[in-house]
């Protein structure tokens, strides 16, 4: 990725630019997916455990969204879920998620998305999330607030924990989902309800929607939250650790700033049992 030291600054660079050509682009690789699916089940594979699936049109969407980058910012560096990578010299970084929720879109589960982000030395810039099966596009620029389809975005205003939807994933390491199972058995006598959809940059614009109250999650990459946490914060959302520290993809939790540290708190003595 880009040498944040010898870097040109990137101010000259027009953040509005930036998210249509992530738009476009995450727009294509998920209309283009969803045509595959809908012909069927495409041939897959697994990457890091048996149930770590890959499809060939995770592949084929990061090519055409590399290529679009590539194309018109060639300069700029990259890092793909599917391996691709470019060490780039603008100051600007993009994080691509062809397609977030695989399991779903091999089952045909409509809670999948293409995910896409840049960067610049200060995080995340700009951040476009579409779920084909809904037609939705999620965006967000730094300062500007967040939309999807071009209406503004309100993340709710619930305080109290106890009567919290709260979205969640699990690892795919066997080891970790255990764990993890063992910690929400704590918090879920104590929340409204848990709810685990399959892909973390549309659990983040649910957030971000109103549809849940929050979202924690362990184990993520970094393409997995660059795009989704952009769009949460841009929507009013208070994004961190548990321990006050900053969303990373270690360790995230996700909510309107009412409920955030009453749920950490809540959160914390969960993860403390197991």
């Amino acid at each position: 990725m880009t040498d944040r030291s010898t870097a040109d600054p990137a101010g000259a660079v027009d953040p509005a630019d930036l998210l249509a050509l992530a738009c476009s682009l995450a727009r294509a690789a998920g209309s283009m997916a969803a045509e595959g699916r809908r012909r069927g089940v495409p041939a897959g594979d697994t990457k890091s455990t048996a149930t770590d699936m890959v499809t060939e049109f995770d592949r084929a969407s990061e090519q055409l969204i590399v290529e679009g980058l590539r194309a018109a910012r060639p300069d700029d560096g990259l890092i793909g879920e599917e391996g691709s990578s470019h060490e780039g010299t603008s100051g600007i970084d993009w994080l691509v998620d062809p397609i977030d929720g695989t399991t779903n879109f091999l089952y045909d589960l409509p809670g999948w998305a293409v995910s896409i982000a840049a960067a610049d030395r200060d995080g995340a810039l700009v951040g476009a999330v579409y779920v084909p099966a809904l037609d939705e596009m999620f965006a967000a620029r730094r300062g500007a607030g967040a939309t999807c389809n071009d209406r503004p975005l309100r993340c709710g205003t619930l305080a109290s924990p106890a009567t919290a939807l709260v979205a969640t994933g699990f690892s795919y390491s066997p080891e970790r989902r255990g764990r993890h199972a063992a910690r929400l058995a704590h918090v879920l006598p104590q929340v409204r309800d848990i709810r685990r959809f399959g892909a973390a940059s549309v659990d983040l614009c649910h957030v971000a929607a109103g549809r849940v109250d929050a979202y924690v999650e362990e184990f993520l990459g970094p393409w997995d939250l660059a795009a989704g946490e952009l769009i949460a914060r841009e929507a009013g959302c208070r994004t961190g650790d548990l321990e006050g520290g900053p969303a990373r993809p270690a360790q995230v939790l996700v909510a309107n700033p009412a409920l955030f540290e009453p749920l950490a708190a809540l959160l914390r003595k969960a993860w403390a049992t197991a």
